[in-house]
């Protein structure tokens, strides 16, 4: 089946964050578009993520609510690292307590990705994303455009046309994995993530991203709802174990439901007079297995009328809470570059240049531990265990270890707070060029 599409149409292969922002922005600027997915049913899948202020920032400014987020998650107010004898590292106030202009936030994932896919079908139309529509490869074409090759669950093959095709499918890319045939394996670098929610007593403030523990043993806890009436909100919980080389992590899958009796132990001795986190876990109706993997970073995202966003470009470690938050930015700046380029190749080849070679710093920042690499040198220092931490790192080289690592991930205070708009209020693409 051929389904020729007109020549000012964009192709998105992909139905997660970064596909279906990359469509709302196209849709603001006056593009056409439609979204490839290849389940057969959206579902919220997922636990907890963070959004920092520069994606909360593009979010508001495609009109997506505060009342909206607050019903996908909560402003987060802190982030803080704890040691493994329970005393603190180092915190920071985050989002507008800290001088941004915008929240963080803390989200269920999954309720996050329902709220963008509702948006973009009152936005784009029923049919602005098709489901159970695989993207399996791409064909350029003589003429500057793109044909993606489709199939569906039940094995029919299908060709859409059109002007650019974006691949925002994931770790796991067809689209990636055509464009780098001889790209290296997905990389593991040892360590394992449990994830799962429980209703519990916010910590701290109220709303604290907590990292606790060493650079090999750690829980990353932080609630992604608000209270209710008796004071329990859902709480995100990630357990995370580094092995050495006697875990087969190709075994977990992603997302694998598993059993707390499997790897709860591990966390036994995380029990202090501010957290038991032995008992948080047991009150979970369900936990997840993960392996923590992403990919080395490429020399290009881009071929011809083709370009790679959000994780099928530069699939990142959680460490820094910024894969979702770079999967919108992506679109957004995507977005930006076509007001200027037109819905081009040269616009692809603008989006290549200015972002793939310092989005692949950050995503190795990441694999280096991010910002909880001050985890890995208090842990060098003194075993995770102190009695002042200035006195094995100083409050300024914590400061400035934190600062490099936000300018990286593009979500400095002040250089956002001064930054105009990525999109100007109104702005439409004027014309579409091959």
């Amino acid at each position: 089946m051929n389904n020729k599409m007109r020549p000012d149409h964009v192709l998105i292969a992909g139905g997660g964050i970064g596909g279906l922002t990359l469509a709302l922005t196209l849709h603001q600027i006056g593009v056409q578009c439609t979204v490839f997915e290849g389940v057969r049913e959206l579902k919220p899948l997922g636990v907890g993520i963070n959004l920092q202020p520069n994606a909360v920032r593009e979010l508001e400014d495609l009109g997506i609510t505060e009342d909206e987020m607050n019903r996908v998650g909560i402003p987060a107010r802190e982030w803080a690292l704890v040691g493994l004898n329970g005393r603190e590292i180092y915190s920071e106030p985050r989002g507008k307590l800290a001088g941004y202009n915008w929240h963080q936030y803390a989200v269920h994932r999954g309720a996050f990705h329902m709220m963008l896919f509702r948006t973009v079908i009152e936005r784009l139309g029923p049919d602005a994303v098709r489901l159970d529509h695989k993207v399996t490869g791409y064909r350029q074409e003589a003429n500057g455009g793109v044909t993606a090759l489709i199939e569906t669950s039940g094995g029919e093959q299908i060709e859409e046309s059109g002007t650019l095709l974006f691949g925002a499918d994931g770790i796991h890319s067809n689209v990636r994995a055509q464009m780098h045939p001889d790209q290296p394996p997905i990389h593991w670098g040892g360590t394992i993530m449990w994830r799962g929610t429980a209703r519990g007593v916010p910590i701290r403030s109220g709303s604290s991203f907590v990292g606790l523990g060493t650079s090999r043993h750690r829980v990353v806890i932080y609630p992604i709802s608000h209270p209710d009436a008796d004071g329990l909100a859902d709480i995100n919980w990630i357990a995370e174990q580094t092995y050495d080389t006697d875990h087969d992590w190709t075994r977990s899958g992603w997302f694998r439901p598993v059993e707390l009796s499997e790897f709860a132990h591990e966390f036994d001795g995380f029990v202090y007079d501010w957290l038991d986190l032995p008992a948080l876990l047991a009150k979970s109706d369900v936990a997840y297995e993960n392996p923590m993997i992403d990919r080395d970073p490429l020399p290009t995202w881009v071929d011809g009328a083709v370009a790679l966003i959000g994780d099928a470009a530069h699939p990142m470690y959680p460490t820094g809470s910024n894969g979702a938050s770079q999967a919108v930015m992506d679109a957004r700046m995507i977005g930006r570059i076509m007001l200027d380029r037109g819905v081009s190749r040269e616009a692809l080849a603008v989006f290549d240049e200015e972002f793939c070679g310092p989005i692949g710093q950050v995503a190795m920042r990441n694999r280096g531990a991010g910002p909880f690499g001050l985890l890995n040198m208090v842990d060098e220092r003194c075993g995770g265990k102190f009695e002042n931490i200035d006195d094995v790192i100083s409050p300024a080289e914590r400061s400035a270890f934190m600062l490099a690592y936000q300018q990286a991930a593009g979500f400095a205070k002040d250089r956002l707070n001064d930054a105009p708009r990525t999109i100007p209020a109104g702005a439409k693409v004027a014309k579409v060029v091959a």
